[in-house]
């Protein structure tokens, strides 16, 4: 018994000395990705900062295309309608999600693209040790002023073998949960109407309160 104890810990750490370096290097490989990724998006914020203000629409094709292989729109829809997707049809979820990327758009780029200069650094990447698919990214956005804001990505592995944001928490607020949060409500309001709620769903986007602070100065 204690021979088969203790070859079972030799090969426990036989399989440590192997995973552990290939899990380090996935880290790294991810930390990169992301890196290359979010420094190619700040780059063509600096670059387009008055095309949001003479031509929204040109902005918006811009910066869909830029994220479109970065940032699963539609995965992340899905989570925000929550149990209330099963009440949709095709149309209505695709509408839903063209939906959700321009209020995302409208609601956050004149912010973005009016806030003086800052920097975002990633610190480092988290594979889930029980599911390699799926991993955190930690990140800190740094102003002008100096103020340093903790922010997170929630990656998952596609089908296709690429990493994809599926969620971001900023200064430990879950956007994904507040916005389906959101969307329970507005189909209360709405007595379970779901195309209502889509209809509508930029002002529930705009009156959605994230506490967001942006660096003018």
């Amino acid at each position: 018994m204690v021979l088969i104890r203790r070859g079972m810990l030799f090969m426990a750490f036989l399989m440590a000395t192997l995973v552990l370096p290939a899990q380090a290097g996935q880290e790294e490989d991810l930390v990169k990705y992301v890196d290359e990724n979010t420094q190619r998006l700040v780059d063509k914020l600096n670059e387009e900062k008055g095309l949001y203000d003479r031509d929204p629409e040109a902005f918006y094709i811009s910066m869909d295309q830029e994220l479109r292989e970065f940032v699963d729109f539609r995965r992340i829809a899905a989570r925000v309608m929550g149990r209330y997707a099963r009440q949709t049809s095709p149309e209505q979820r695709d509408e839903f999600v063209e939906k959700f990327k321009r209020s995302l758009f409208d609601s956050y780029a004149q912010a973005l693209v009016s806030a003086n200069d800052f920097a975002i650094e990633v610190k480092g990447a988290e594979i889930n040790p029980n599911n390699a698919g799926r991993a955190s990214v930690q990140m800190e956005v740094l102003t002008a002023s100096g103020n340093r804001y903790p922010v997170t990505y929630s990656m998952y592995k596609n089908d296709e073998g690429r990493w994809m944001m599926e969620n971001v928490i900023v200064e430990g607020i879950n956007i994904g949960l507040a916005f389906r949060d959101r969307f329970a409500q507005e189909m209360e309001q709405n007595r379970g109407e779901v195309q209502a709620v889509i209809d509508s769903w930029d002002g529930a986007v705009e009156s959605l309160n994230l506490d967001e602070e942006v660096d003018n100065s």
